[in-house]
């Protein structure tokens, strides 16, 4: 069966089929789209009935391509419908994280389509930042001692290239970046500080130079993304969402997006150095390469520029 590219698309027989792969049993007889919400990609929340109780839930968020057949095709370019089936699929089982349980997936390489169907989130008690509020310290020493899983884990060249080979090494910015920071300078600097104006200006102008800064001699597998909007907390404990951007690079580029894009800025100014002691002693722990704290701390503010990539978080500093 295709996969589904509309809303519309989404019907019981498409559904038992992109769970058929977890839950053979499974036939889903009745399906509701609650919503449509376009963001990055399509978001449908949607309610289910089956022809039989199976343990699968009667609510999912479902994840698809754009429906603007030029805002797909975009978003294509950027490879995150193969990355993020594939991380579901392959590498989430093998890691310590809290990600949305997903019940099914495909994803197409002719045209670069994919869906996912995921956990409701609210469902299961579990809530996503609005952006006015930020991950608590606590929080975030436990969300650093996953990432510094992740880290460890994959620091070696030879482990990715065994484990996980479809992760890509980017080796320069990514043109999707470059053409939104562009497009919003374009048409809508009333909305930006600036500041944000000047450094995404740099940004456009020097994207390159800027990717060469995220990549040394801690490079591994990161999630690429984690501002707030991208996690979600589960009664206290944080969970990361949106992993269509993973590659290899800096370990220091998840860590600095963490802190500045994920916690309030009071709290983060108050406890940021030692999150990074902490970051840095759970790493060591776990065999990665030795990074001094001073070292680590001058790429934390480098990385740091890697914020003023996307203008719907300029306010937080």
């Amino acid at each position: 069966m295709p996969v589904p590219l509309l809303p519309e698309d989404l019907t019981p027989a498409a559904l038992t089929a992109l769970v058929a792969a977890r839950h053979p049993c499974a036939r889903v007889t009745a399906v509701r789209v609650d919503d449509v919400r376009e963001v990055t990609n399509t978001h449908v929340p949607i309610t289910l009935e089956y022809a039989a109780p199976v343990g699968l839930p009667s609510t999912m968020f479902v994840k698809m391509v754009p429906r603007d057949p030029a805002r797909r095709r975009q978003v294509a370019q950027t490879d995150m419908g193969r990355r993020e089936v594939r991380f579901y699929d392959e590498l989430a089982p093998q890691l310590a994280f809290r990600v949305p349980t997903v019940f099914g997936a495909a994803y197409d390489p002719a045209d670069g389509s994919f869906v996912l169907c995921m956990e409701d989130l609210a469902a299961t008690g579990c809530t996503v930042s609005d952006g006015t509020v930020g991950v608590p310290a606590d929080g975030a020493a436990t969300a650093l001692t996953e990432l510094a899983g992740l880290h460890a884990r994959y620091e070696p060249p030879a482990r990715r290239a065994g484990e996980v080979p479809w992760v890509p090494t980017p080796t320069r910015g990514s043109p999707y970046a470059v053409t939104m920071l562009a497009d919003a300078l374009d048409r809508h600097p009333d909305r930006l500080s600036p500041d944000f104006r000047a450094i995404a200006a740099i940004y456009v102008a020097h994207s390159d130079a800027l990717q060469d800064v995220w990549h040394g001699d801690h490079d591994t597998v990161i999630h690429g993304d984690p501002h707030i909007g991208n996690l979600f907390d589960d009664h206290g404990r944080v969970g990361f969402l949106d992993w269509g951007i993973i590659h290899v690079g800096s370990a220091m580029r998840d860590v600095s997006y963490f802190l500045t894009m994920g916690m309030d800025p009071p709290e983060r100014r108050a406890h940021e150095r030692d999150l990074l002691a902490h970051y840095l002693d759970a790493r060591r722990a776990l065999g990665a390469s030795e990074w001094s704290f001073a070292d680590a701390w001058a790429e934390r503010i480098a990385a740091g520029v890697a914020r003023f990539r996307d203008p719907r978080w300029t306010g937080r500093r």
